[in-house]
């Protein structure tokens, strides 16, 4: 039971933790060892990579941490790239931050970078070339990147978050417990989307929708989902679908895994992921609608912003958005605009002319950090519209505004139309 002492570790990894690896190992293997036994884990796994999610400033406790370990001299061991930070440093004057507050977070921020780790200040690791293998075990944090890396590349991690998250990095190990192991990334529940019609589930927004749906009904359970469209980016499934499918689940939910069958590495069929007892809910075009509203918490019509990109937009939604721009005229003037990217998607974005339309139309770019975690939008914007199921979950609470979710297409229409823009047909 969780908290037995059942721990065994190898002659190395007594090694580490006794020190003879040096402090800054040693107290990263403390770390790791505690929540090993509180978990009941039997023994640690090696780990082929981390993605780290505390650079982001919370306050002094995450910074003194961090510079402790660089003070002792910790490197990472294994291949542990950056979320997202408190600044975009490429584009400084975008965030306005407290002094003292963007100081911190600039020096949590280097630190990290001290420690041996890639600075791709992204939530979406997956899009610049951090892609594990499937089967692998690895430590990442950031609760849409946990949900991609298990679900759509298959790779395996439990959930981490601050201090452990940079801990595994330098350790280069974790507890073999949770989603690491076999037994707990069987489906407990199934949700059968076969009577949704096909065109509503064609449309980008019914993809947050579907996420929003699964982490109310999932919780912090494993699901796998039946009746959507086809194989991975052959039909109905991509990538950018299934990372806003991962990531409002996570929000919404605490969902961590989810299989869709037919389309995700270990479903291939329901039979091999249904784990026993599972039960199986049916889901209505009207089902989708209510999640979709709840993502929306507006009762006006009035527009200040539109953010995109959260998680971080990829290339192929700077493609559908520079098609979305090409005929019609710019952004009103009323509207700000911001796409949230990594910097090396906005390189991709640059060279293929993509970030220039959207500037042209009065767009703005963000890089290193996201909208609805940092200071970015104006103190009197009170609504704004986001094609993103986790921007609008968590940007009222953060942020005190209301938010309205709608597709890429709507968010376009509406930042043109100086008000909100939806069309309602597909949703009955």
């Amino acid at each position: 039971m969780p908290g037995d002492d059942t721990l065994v570790l190898t002659a190395e990894e007594e090694s580490m933790l006794a020190g003879e690896q040096g402090p800054a190992t040693a107290m990263c293997m403390r770390l790791i060892v505690g929540v090993a036994r509180a978990n009941g884990a039997e023994r640690l796994v090696p780990i082929e990579s981390a993605h780290a999610d505390g650079c982001l400033y919370h306050g002094v406790a995450g910074l003194e941490f961090t510079q402790r370990l660089v003070s002792l001299g910790a490197r990472v061991r294994v291949r542990t790239t950056l979320n997202v930070g408190s600044l975009d440093l490429l584009h400084p004057g975008l965030v306005r931050a407290d002094p003292e507050v963007a100081e911190n977070g600039r020096r949590l921020m280097d630190a990290h970078v001290a420690l041996g780790c890639e600075p791709i200040w992204s939530c979406a690791p997956y899009q610049s070339g951090h892609r594990p293998a499937a089967g692998s075990h690895v430590a990442w944090a950031e609760s849409n990147a946990i949900a991609f890396v298990n679900s759509v590349l298959g790779a395996r991690t439990d959930r981490y978050g601050d201090f452990i998250d940079i801990a595994a990095g330098v350790a280069g190990r974790v507890p073999y417990s949770g989603l690491h192991l076999q037994r707990n990334r069987t489906a407990a529940l199934a949700l059968d989307f076969s009577a949704v019609p096909a065109a509503l589930l064609d449309d980008d927004v019914a993809w947050p929708a579907i996420g929003a749906l699964l982490g109310e009904l999932a919780g912090t359970r494993v699901a796998a989902l039946t009746g959507l469209p086809g194989d991975l980016n052959d039909g109905g499934v991509t990538e950018d679908r299934l990372k806003a499918l991962g990531a409002t689940a996570a929000s919404a939910g605490g969902v961590a895994l989810f299989h869709l069958v037919g389309v995700t590495p270990e479903a291939p069929t329901l039979d091999a992921v249904l784990g026993p007892g599972a039960t199986t809910v049916p889901v209505t075009a009207h089902d989708l609608r209510r999640a979709r509203d709840r993502l929306s918490s507006a009762g006006t019509t009035s527009l200040e912003a539109v953010s995109l990109g959260t998680p971080h937009f990829s290339l192929s939604e700077f493609a559908a958005l520079a098609r979305e721009l090409r005929e019609g005229p710019p952004f009103a003037s009323s509207v700000d605009v911001f796409v949230s990217t990594s910097r090396a998607v906005l390189a991709e974005a640059e060279a293929r002319g993509y970030a220039d339309a959207v500037r042209d139309a009065g767009g703005r770019i963000l890089t290193d950090t996201c909208t609805y975690v940092t200071p970015v939008l104006r103190d009197e914007i009170r609504t704004v519209m986001t094609n993103s199921g986790k921007w609008a979950w968590y940007a009222p609470a953060n942020l005190g505004i209301d938010t309205v979710l709608g597709s890429l297409a709507e968010c376009v229409a509406s930042a043109r139309a100086g008000r909100v823009v939806r069309d309602e047909r597909l949703w009955g």
